[in-house]
C-alpha cells in the first residue's frame, strides 16, 4: 500500500460515500472502487460495509482509522518540512562574531529581523578571536562571522559590507593627554600601544602623526585591550561604538584630531553556501546593506 490508499480510505469514511470521496479526490467513482478493493485485498479483511447509499466501517476499519490518520498526518507534517527547510524557513545557523559588532548593536538588530521572519530557524551565537572566524567559517566551523574589516580572508569566503564607524582614544584617567584641549595624532608619537585585534586603525593614526608606533602588548578582546589600558599599560585606539557601552574604572575615551581612521563591520560567508538557512540569512543582510547604502 501506498499513502494514496490512506487518503482514499480516509475519503470514503468520511464521506461515507464513494461519489461524494471520488468527487473530494477528483477522480473517478469506478476507480476509487479498485483502490479500496486493491487496499482490502492486500490487507486480507473488508474495510467497508456497503449499502445502496451509504458505506459504513467494519471492525477493521474503524480501527484502521485512527491509525491512517495518524499516518497521513504525519506523512503530510514531514512533507511540509522538507519544503519549508528547502526553502530555508527551517534549519539551523551557527553564528559568530567580534565583540565590537555588539557594542553597536548590528548584531542585535540583524538577529532580531531574522528571527522574526524566519521563527523556526535557530541560531546559535557565540562570541569568537577575530584572528580565528574567518578560517573557522573557511572550514565549517561557524556558518557565518561577523568581524570588523579590514582584514584578509580565506579562498573561499566572502564579506558583505555593513556598517562604518570611526576610532577613539582609550586613556588612562592620569595620562598627560587629558590636559590637551584637543588630542592629535602626534601627540601620540611617545605613547605604547594596547593593540585590538584589528590594528588598522592603530597604524592608520600613527601614519597620520607622522611616526612610528610603539606597539604593546595585543591580549585580545577589547574589554581585555581596554583592561589594559586601565591598568596604565598604555593607549589603544578603539572602535567608537565603545563609548557608552564598555566603561571599566581609570579609563576615559577621547576623540582624536584630525584622524581619518574608519573600519566597518562585515557579514562573511562561504563563497558557494548551499544550506537554505544560511543562504536566506545573507539575502537578508545583502538586502539591509542594499537598503541603507
Amino acid at each position: 500500500m501506498e499513502i494514496r490508499h490512506f487518503r482514499y480510505f480516509l475519503a470514503v469514511a468520511r464521506q461515507r460515500n464513494f461519489t461524494r470521496a471520488a468527487a473530494q479526490l477528483g477522480i473517478a467513482p469506478p476507480t476509487l472502487s479498485r483502490q479500496i478493493q486493491d487496499m482490502e485485498a492486500s490487507l486480507g479483511t473488508r474495510l467497508f460495509i456497503r449499502q445502496q447509499r451509504e458505506v459504513s466501517l467494519t471492525e477493521a476499519g474503524a480501527a484502521l482509522l485512527i491509525e491512517a490518520e495518524a499516518t497521513v498526518r504525519q506523512f503530510e507534517f514531514a512533507q511540509r518540512n522538507a519544503q519549508r527547510a528547502g526553502r530555508g524557513e527551517i534549519g539551523h545557523v551557527e553564528l559568530g562574531y567580534v565583540a565590537s559588532a555588539v557594542y553597536c548593536g548590528l548584531l542585535q538588530r540583524q538577529m532580531q529581523a531574522f528571527s522574526q521572519a524566519f521563527p523556526d530557524v535557530s541560531v546559535n551565537v557565540r562570541e569568537c578571536a577575530m584572528a580565528t572566524l574567518p578560517s573557522a567559517v573557511a572550514d565549517g566551523r561557524y556558518d557565518i562571522g561577523y568581524i570588523r574589516s579590514p582584514l584578509t580572508l580565506p579562498d573561499g569566503v566572502e564579506a558583505v559590507r555593513l556598517d562604518s564607524e570611526g576610532f577613539v582614544l582609550a586613556l588612562a584617567q592620569d595620562s598627560w593627554l587629558l590636559g590637551l584641549k584637543a588630542i592629535g595624532c602626534e601627540h601620540l608619537q611617545n605613547e605604547t600601544f594596547i593593540l585590538p585585534e584589528q590594528i588598522s586603525g592603530t597604524l592608520h593614526v600613527a601614519a597620520q602623526g607622522g611616526f612610528a608606533p610603539r606597539l604593546g602588548p595585543q591580549p585580545g578582546g577589547l574589554v581585555a585591550v581596554v583592561a589594559r589600558v586601565s591598568l596604565g599599560q598604555g593607549v589603544a585606539v578603539v572602535p567608537a561604538s565603545m563609548v557608552g557601552h564598555v566603561s571599566l574604572p581609570g579609563v576615559v575615551y577621547r576623540s582624536i584630531k584630525g584622524s581619518e581612521a574608519a573600519s566597518w563591520l562585515s557579514l562573511i560567508h562561504r563563497r558557494f553556501e548551499k544550506a537554505p538557512a544560511v543562504v536566506r540569512y545573507i539575502q537578508q543582510v545583502k538586502q539591509v546593506a542594499k537598503v541603507e547604502a
